[in-house]
């Protein structure tokens, strides 16, 4: 594994700056799901239903928003974005501790329309601060701080609302959120390349929306897909088992395993197609629940784990390169949109299965369905996008065919 192509790009200026405050500024986002759900259940006392719809308006409004936001990137910069939706943060947070429950269901649906635009604002940085041939690398640092902050956020949202309760856990917790946006609005990463004005440069979506963008999207939806099925899974594995107790444990070292194929992807000379992942996520899902105890489930977790964060350092790295500089904040909000529809979609599938047939069906289900759609997306990645000027030009290389990658990546 080399770890040149790390050093190389953290030496580039502004990026560490970048991987870090996407790092810090993600983990208060990441706990928003569970502590709204134990905000629901111990402090207005209703029932996990309820919860869920809470944690739905959040998402939906999420989904909605994030394409927005990235147009606005486009067109206005970070700073101006940032600033509004900070205030929405702010205002919304400071009331949700102290709404009733029907109140809750709209403010929740704001709350996740006027998001931070951590996630693409980060990734749109990177692809301004770091040249296409190091870019890898790059999404690899930061797919990998995605996970540690997932394994944080959540965590700290659990203890926090226990310790302390659930109302003042949200307070903290918002707090955090709007000291994020305060701080992306500081430091004001740059989101075009130098020279470039959006409104003089604006590219029509008809010269990048196509097939080839599609397949990624589709890329990222069945990913989340996939790995949100899972997650229910495992608890409902572990449940079965009797030994729930271990859920953490378990759920921790497959974010390790993600880590760690993270960390060898970056240092990869050549790339691998997106979809080529995820129908490989897909195929090595499947079997999970032939597992016949926890011990061999933290084993056989292993491969389909090392390609979790890859699919969406690789996704993001062909999505850098699809779309013109212009246009990456909208394209990276469709992204981000693809990415919590699949998580929306994959824990209900899960569990329907589970229900019904059990949690070892339940992995070979969300597999299959994985896989399947990859597969059906591979065309799309192999089709060619028009230029402005009607002249055909190369889809990227998402497909399981070989691509073409510069000299020295």
């Amino acid at each position: 594994m080399r770890i040149s192509p790390y050093r190389h790009v953290l030496s580039l200026p502004g990026v560490r700056g970048i991987v870090l405050l996407g790092f810090f500024a993600r983990i208060p986002v990441t706990a928003v799901g569970i502590a709204l759900t134990l905000h629901v259940v111990n402090a207005l006392h209703r029932g996990y239903g309820a919860a869920g719809l809470i944690t739905a308006a959040y998402t939906v409004g999420s989904a909605v928003g994030s394409p927005l936001a990235g147009r606005f990137l486009d067109r206005r910069g970070g700073r101006p974005v940032v600033a509004v939706t900070t205030l929405v943060q702010a205002a919304c947070w400071a009331a949700v501790p102290v709404l009733p429950y029907p109140a809750l269901i709209g403010v929740a649906a704001v709350a996740g329309m006027f998001c931070v635009p951590v996630w693409g604002l980060v990734r749109q940085s990177l692809s301004t601060a770091v040249p296409e041939e190091h870019r890898r690398p790059a999404f690899a640092l930061d797919s990998m701080a995605v996970e540690v902050s997932f394994m944080i956020g959540p965590a700290a949202a659990v203890a926090l609302s226990t310790s302390l309760g659930s109302r003042p856990a949200i307070a903290l917790i918002g707090t955090g959120i709007v000291l994020a946006g305060v701080l992306l609005f500081v430091m004001n990463p740059q989101v075009r390349p130098d020279g470039v004005d959006a409104a003089g440069a604006a590219v029509p979506r008809r010269t990048w929306v196509g097939p080839p963008l599609v397949a990624i999207l589709v890329a990222g939806c069945v990913a989340t897909f996939i790995l949100s099925g899972t997650d229910l899974t495992i608890v409902a594995t572990l449940r079965q088992a009797g030994a729930v107790s271990l859920t953490g444990v378990v759920i921790a070292l497959w974010c390790a395993y993600s880590l760690i194929g993270g960390l060898i992807f970056g240092g990869l000379r050549r790339g691998v197609p997106v979809l080529g992942l995820v129908l490989a996520m897909g195929l090595l899902t499947a079997p999970i629940g032939l597992a016949p105890s926890w011990q061999v489930l933290c084993v056989a977790l292993v491969p389909a784990g090392l390609l979790c964060a890859p699919t969406v350092a690789s996704a993001n790295d062909t999505l850098s390169r699809l779309v013109p500089a212009t246009s990456r904040g909208e394209a990276m909000g469709w992204f981000s949109s693809a990415m919590t529809a699949g998580t929306s979609l994959g824990s209900p599938f899960a569990g329907l299965v589970i229900d019904h047939v059990g949690p070892g069906a339940a992995f070979a289900a969300a597999g299959a369905v994985g896989a399947v759609a990859a597969l059906v997306a591979i065309p799309a990645a192999r089709s060619r996008t028009r230029t402005s000027a009607g002249h055909p030009a190369p889809g990227p290389a998402l497909a399981l065919s070989t691509a073409r990658d510069a000299e020295g990546r």
